[in-house]
């Protein structure tokens, strides 16, 4: 299973791609909060990472979004019926402030300086809130103070290639994009179990020996459409969850 923004060989595929870029075009607005000093101070990147992961899974299991007659159910679903696109902005001060009075739900992390992420519904592409249009793509980059422990076992992992370089910003869209996947190929009993449970999950680099067998084992795999940074069809994401089957790569 691969994210719809990707190309595909595959003439089914290609042709639902190709149905989804007559689509109306929307994308889904995240804006993490990096202020210039403490307090707060900069997030961890992967807090921030991590924190934007739960803030889609957050927006896609909102009754909002999910009930036909909430108030964002529309803007999601047109959304997902085109190219599934994220952007991360940042947002400091005022910048912040203003933000969080749009429409939209923010998600905390933890640490010292816990990753602030604000998540919104989906806008057309040229149709930004004025308040959100406004904010800087640019700047999001973040380091980890120390380096991130092992995942505790038995928790959903987004596995980054390491074969990549990604901005943070950049980093943080393709981990939602991770989650998402591994939302959609769960059943209703295993969403309702990952929600009750607050979506917990870490986001870690693989390690170069394990990245090819990940991108083999029928786990979902993000693959860019190379909007930006990256080129088109490169795998950024392996989401691994505990209820989702993975099988070894054949030898070929």
């Amino acid at each position: 299973m691969s994210t719809s923004d990707a190309p595909s060989a595959d003439p089914a595929t290609t042709r639902e791609a190709s149905g989804r870029d007559a689509a109306p075009q929307y994308v889904m607005p995240l804006v993490v909060r990096i202020e210039r000093s403490a307090p707060p101070g900069p997030p961890a990147r992967t807090d921030a990472l991590r924190t934007a992961a739960r803030a889609v899974l957050v927006m896609l299991s909102d009754a909002r979004a999910t009930d036909p007659e909430g108030d964002w159910h529309q803007a999601v679903r047109d959304w997902q019926d085109g190219r599934i696109r994220k952007v991360v902005r940042r947002a400091r001060g005022a910048e912040w402030r203003r933000a969080c009075a749009l429409p939209g739900t923010t998600v905390t992390g933890c640490g010292e300086h816990p990753a602030e992420v604000r998540v919104f519904p989906p806008v057309p592409l040229d149709g930004w809130p004025e308040d959100l249009a406004r904010l800087q793509v640019s700047g999001t980059e973040l380091e980890d103070p120390v380096p991130p422990a092992a995942p505790e076992p038995g928790t959903p992992v987004l596995w980054l290639s390491p074969e990549l370089e990604m901005s943070s910003g950049k980093a943080m869209a393709q981990a939602g994009h991770g989650a998402q996947l591994a939302w959609l190929a769960l059943d209703g009993a295993a969403r309702a179990a990952w929600r009750a449970a607050g979506f917990p999950l870490a986001v870690r680099t693989a390690p170069r020996g394990r990245w090819e067998r990940l991108t083999q084992s029928g786990l979902p795999v993000v693959r860019d459409a190379g909007f930006t940074e990256i080129a088109p069809g490169s795998a950024t994401v392996v989401a691994e969850h505990p209820e989702l089957p993975a099988h070894p790569a054949t030898p070929g």
